[in-house]
């Protein structure tokens, strides 16, 4: 396949927009030992999730690959603040409250339960050094080239790159992806200084447990924090401007997982939106309204996290200059294999449409390497999984129970609760259940939602049926180990498929 060429880049205001400091920018944008002086066969603009693994599988099929990344770190947003660090301090935060709270069921005895929340940090933080240096030694074994700097897209199949000197160094190749992941949504009358009012970056790096944390957004990124600090202490306020949290999720594990959530001890405030917020002292003032007019409220705390979305980011990426076309939404127009309107640049990852999670930008990146190398590469976007990380944790993939109502679909329900799952029993983590949506009449999975223990781990297999157009019965006639809390994924495809499970 013939590649013809463009350019990438992103300047280094996209890192403070992000909640980097300034130093941290002057640290990504200073020079480079190896910048390859022939011309590339591939750019990739962006070290993150999509960008790293477009750039590795490209250096593996054989193309001589660039990664730029202005970070000063690889991994992107999902590694450095986002999906790893939050990870960390759920992991950790679950352990407290474990200790605290349910040891002694088990005759465990600890005494007095402390906390030293900055060794809890050093701990996340490691984590994210020693995987984001593995991503570099990922790139040395691969043969990729990585260039540290902010760029900018200019003509002729170049990639300009901006160095802390003032010098610019000037990459030539013939095809570009931009990889440049998202950022926060603001939200009007909110200014985030990560001190007090804070994105999901400061909300990783708080220096003491918040009295009260009111996190705007019930959506996964905002409960999966709130429940951080919520085991560590701090009374958790969500409020959401529609009526209902995670708006995607099937409506049935939806308000499951909302009452298991309050009985752990959040409040929700729906249908109800941020007007505007000050911050006197150390305190944050909020003006709350009902979503559709009605009385004013304000609602106190010393703490409020903005996570009411993400957005593509394209600033900076001199997009217009070269004819790079956005939608309505910010995002970046591509076709079926990742091209722009533009010869030889293509887009993946958050800033084209589709779900904003790491694995589906690493999906992109994969097959976008695959077609420059003249190979087949593809996405099935149908049965891209979606995982909250909280306790319990909440997976899905396919279509929810209200999708295939709205679309006359005939189907068919399985369910099965993890309290009659021995495994779940045995270790005291039975709240949830299993939930299939098949074809009526081919048992073909349309989808599946599971809200329990390690819910995460248990949805891949899903997943990979629903990639061989996989029915229920595929997985209930298929032997699962004793005992697992992947039974309870058997005992529903069961239901679905005879009607009735076993252990039900």
């Amino acid at each position: 396949m013939a590649l013809q060429g463009l350019r990438g880049g992103w300047r280094a205001a996209s890192l403070l927009s992000r909640g980097g400091s300034r130093q941290a920018v002057q640290a990504g944008i200073r020079g480079f030992a190896s910048a390859p002086t022939e011309e590339q066969d591939l750019v990739v603009v962006g070290g993150g999730p999509g960008g790293y693994v477009c750039a590795i599988k490209a250096a593996q099929l054989g193309l001589k690959v660039t990664c730029v990344e202005g970070r000063g770190a690889l991994g992107g947003t999902c590694l450095n603040v986002g999906c790893i660090p939050s990870k960390a301090l759920l992991h950790s935060s679950h352990l407290y409250h474990e200790a605290k709270h349910d040891f002694a069921n088990y005759g465990i005895s600890v005494g007095e339960v402390s906390m030293d929340l900055s060794k809890m940090m050093a701990q996340k933080d490691k984590a994210v050094k020693g995987l984001t240096q593995g991503i570099e030694g990922l790139f040395k074994k691969n043969k990729v080239k990585y260039v540290k700097g902010y760029g900018k897209l200019v003509a002729g199949g170049k990639v300009e790159v901006p160095q802390e000197n003032g010098e610019t160094v000037t990459l030539t190749t013939k095809a570009t992806v931009i990889a440049t992941g998202s950022c926060v949504t603001p939200l009007p009358g909110l200014k985030i200084d990560e001190k007090r009012i804070v994105s999901s970056t400061g909300a990783l790096t708080l220096k003491e447990v918040p009295k009260h944390l009111v996190v705007i957004g019930g959506g996964y990124i905002g409960l999966e924090m709130g429940s951080v600090w919520q085991r560590l202490g701090a009374k958790v306020t969500v409020v959401e401007f529609l009526d209902k949290i995670v708006p995607t999720m099937d409506g049935e594990m939806r308000k499951q997982f909302q009452r298991t959530l309050t009985k752990q001890g959040f409040k929700f405030k729906l249908s109800t939106k941020v007007v505007s917020g000050e911050v006197t002292g150390d305190t944050v003032k909020l003006e709350l309204e009902a979503a559709k007019g009605g009385n004013k409220e304000t609602l106190e705390a010393d703490v409020v996290l903005v996570s009411a979305g993400r957005k593509p980011f394209v600033e900076g990426l001199g997009l217009e200059d070269v004819g790079v076309k956005l939608n309505k939404r910010g995002q970046i127009e591509v076709d079926d294999h990742f091209k722009t309107g533009v010869d030889g640049v293509y887009a993946i990852g958050d800033v084209i449409p589709g779900p904003m999670l790491a694995h589906k930008a690493e999906e992109d990146g994969f097959a976008l390497a695959e077609q420059l190398a003249g190979k087949k590469g593809h996405v099935d976007y149908d049965i891209v999984p979606s995982i909250v990380y909280t306790s319990p944790e909440v997976a899905s993939v396919g279509k929810t129970e209200e999708q295939v109502k709205e679309e006359g679909v005939d189907y068919k329900i399985g369910k099965f609760s993890f309290m009659a799952n021995s495994r779940a029993r045995t270790v005291d983590t039975a709240e949830g259940l299993v939930k299939f949506i098949t074809d009526a009449k081919t048992d073909k999975i349309l989808g599946c939602h599971i809200m329990g223990p390690n819910a995460g781990e248990l949805i891949p297999e899903c997943v990979l049926a629903m990639a061989y157009g996989g029915s229920t019965e595929d997985i209930a006639r298929t032997c699962h180990g004793h005992p697992t809390l992947s039974e309870a994924v058997k005992e529903a495809a069961l239901a679905a498929a005879f009607g009735k499970a076993i252990h039900a």
